[in-house]
């Protein structure tokens, strides 16, 4: 069997925060920068104000690990004044299951 990667698989990435310029090309440039593509993306702006952003990504081209990559788009989410946070698709899928 062998060893899957540190970044293997998908993972969920969120945004939330005021409605600002640059917010989605600020994270898609950090995702790109960790070599991440992104597989899906919705995003929505309620009353003019508030920013909601969710994006499928997919880890496996990537070499960082998934804490450095987490890492990263904390610190860019910092930047840009908005909430962003990462997790794989099956903690994702088991924390929003009913």
């Amino acid at each position: 069997m062998t060893p899957s990667k540190p970044t293997a698989g998908r993972a969920i990435v969120t945004i939330v925060g005021l409605d600002r310029v640059g917010i989605i090309a600020g994270i898609a440039n950090a995702l790109a920068d960790a070599n991440v593509n992104i597989l899906d993306i919705s995003q929505s702006v309620m009353r003019d104000e508030f920013f909601t952003m969710i994006m499928m990504v997919d880890l496996n081209t990537s070499t960082l690990p998934f804490e450095e990559i987490s890492e990263r788009l904390k610190k860019k989410g910092e930047a840009l004044a908005v909430q962003v946070e990462i997790q794989r698709e099956d903690i994702f899928k088991a924390m929003h299951r009913v």
